[in-house]
């Protein structure tokens, strides 16, 4: 599983990784009707990329609402990467944001008190 591609929707963001880029990206709306569905496969890219080797792993977001579910599928995906960093491996999150929109880098703030590795929230010029 080394790339992983997944095209936007109305609903749902689109979502790359790039196993030799160590990136996985994520930009758009996020309220799928089932986001096991959706995350599952961002979720078992995570596990494997960081089970494989000890390559840096760099998320970046570009997302603009997250309803419940999708919330927790990110704090899924953000404990991995915990775990990974914990365990002394280098990740980091960039968190791009619309600086109209504050409550993105709200929510994204939210999401940084809980963990402790390098998550930049990021106004777009």
């Amino acid at each position: 599983m080394l790339t992983l591609a997944i095209p936007a929707t109305a609903s749902t963001p689109a979502i790359a990784a790039d196993w030799a880029a160590g990136l996985l990206t994520m930009s758009g709306d996020s309220y799928p009707e089932n986001s096991f569905e959706l995350f599952q496969p961002v979720i078992d890219w995570v596990d494997a990329y960081l089970g494989d080797s000890d390559r840096p792993l760099t998320l970046s977001l570009s997302l603009l609402y997250l309803n419940t579910s999708s919330i927790r599928a990110m704090m899924d995906i953000l404990d991995l990467l915990q775990g990974a960093h914990d365990a002394g491996r280098r990740v980091r999150v960039e968190w791009l944001y619309d600086p109209d929109n504050e409550r993105v880098a709200e929510l994204a703030a939210e999401f940084r008190e809980d963990y402790s590795f390098p998550f930049d929230i990021l106004a777009r010029a």
